[in-house]
């Protein structure tokens, strides 16, 4: 969309198609996929995209998909998500919604949901996660009852509490959430409807000790299994090997770490404009009022050539540390293969081709080695700069600080000998 006015009027005239068109449409046997549903996985596909803090086109594609995904129920439940990609297209085309890359991304994020799930993408990893949040929410119980009530009225399928429970615990056991950040929201309350479903079963069925503690090795070889594999990740947290997956901590740091840097560099700049005025009015005054005198008042020259030294060494240093550097603005294919280059600051890929940077950067976007590993060096880099410019910062200071003094004793010590070497006349 090309403003933000535009995308919050989308958003609000979806919400009012898809309620109006779900208790239209919708057949209302379907007691789980209704209007109720839709919210719970808008509200879910909102949050996971704020914690990801992705762009403004895709943040819409996200919430788009989720308004739409479950539409095609108006014709039943057997392959719905083609009826709800095509709902969608058709809803956007008579709103002017143009942009193929964004109906694209929001019938990818439709077929997302499709059992079982094999998001392709990141934002259909999303719209994935949010369509069974429930799985891992306080409406739990309430959604799986619904589930149940619609299997048996739209698809006949009428199962006794043993093999509803039995079914639940399958579906929950093979399911894993795909997004780090569903994991941290979903997963804990998901582990403890796991358990609910054991001594529920339990306490149903006590005469099925052996299969119920059968299960119960399984769920604990399962929990042994996730330990290893979360101390796999703390392992690889000081590593870029293959198994290392980033949790909301990394990207934390690497966040606040990059925000540290701009504001020191904002620091560094504001000091250096700092200098850069005072002396330059230093140097204006002593211009317009000094030099002229000087023919005049020969003892006064030695002084002033140390006060106008003393600006011009400060301006030189403050200069310097606002002053850019041009790189080469290229960055080769051979780099980008070998996992080298970092292709997040512009100095590295300007003079590049277009076709070549959008290879460079497709690659850094599928492999999470080589992202975290541009980030790294930009970081690296960054603080180089800051380091440079900072350096050159006290430097000037200096000069200045220790220059201005000097001066000032200058003027004062010619002034006083000049005195003494032509007393007043009484």
């Amino acid at each position: 969309m090309s403003t933000v006015l535009e995308t919050d009027v989308l958003l609000q005239d979806v919400e009012a198609h898809i309620e109006k068109y779900i208790q239209e449409e919708v057949n209302a046997d379907f007691v789980y996929h209704n209007f109720q549903h839709t919210c719970a996985v808008v509200e879910a596909a909102t949050e996971l995209a704020e914690h990801y803090e992705v762009s403004d086109d895709d943040r819409l594609a996200i919430i788009l998909a989720a308004w739409f995904h479950d539409t095609g129920y108006a014709e039943g439940w057997e392959n719905h998500e083609d009826r709800s990609v095509k709902n969608a297209t058709e809803w956007l085309a008579l709103k002017g919604v143009t942009d193929q890359k964004l109906i694209d991304s929001i019938s990818g994020c439709i077929r997302a949901t499709k059992m079982p799930q094999q998001p392709r993408s990141f934002l259909e990893e999303i719209v994935a996660d949010a369509d069974l949040s429930h799985l891992g929410d306080l409406s739990y119980w309430d959604r799986c009852g619904r589930v149940r009530q619609e299997f048996a009225i739209t698809r006949n399928m009428i199962m006794s509490d043993q093999e509803w429970i039995d079914f639940e615990l399958g579906f929950m056991l093979n399911h894993e959430f795909h997004t780090e950040a569903a994991r941290e929201l979903f997963g804990e309350r998901k582990s403890k409807h796991v358990k609910q479903l054991y001594k529920r079963k339990k306490a149903l069925f006590p005469d099925q000790t052996p299969t119920n503690l059968e299960e119960l090795e399984d769920a604990k070889k399962r929990k042994k299994k996730l330990k290893k594999l979360k101390k796999a990740v703390e392992k690889a947290k000081d590593k870029t090997g293959p198994g290392f997956k980033p949790g909301r901590g990394v990207e934390t740091m690497y966040r606040a770490t990059y925000r540290t840097h701009v504001n020191l560099s904002s620091i560094a700049d504001n000091k250096a404009n700092i200098m850069l005025s005072v002396n330059a009015i230093i140097l204006s005054i002593s211009a317009a009022n000094l030099f002229p005198s000087l023919d005049k008042n020969p003892h006064l020259v030695i002084p002033t050539v140390i006060l106008v030294a003393v600006c011009l060494g400060s301006l030189f240093y403050a200069i310097q540390a606002t002053r850019p550097k041009v790189t080469e603005g290229k960055s080769s294919m051979e780099d980008i293969k070998a996992r080298r280059s970092n292709l997040l600051f512009f100095g590295n890929f300007y003079n590049m081709r277009i076709d070549d940077f959008h290879y460079g950067m497709m690659e850094m976007i599928r492999d999470e080695d080589f992202l975290y590993s541009s980030m790294t060096r930009d970081l690296y880099y960054l603080g180089v700069v800051l380091a440079k410019k900072y350096a050159f910062l006290r430097i000037c200071y200096n000069v200045f600080l220790f220059g201005l003094i000097v001066a000032v004793f200058a003027f004062v010590a010619a002034t006083v000998i000049y005195n003494m070497n032509h007393p007043l006349p009484r």
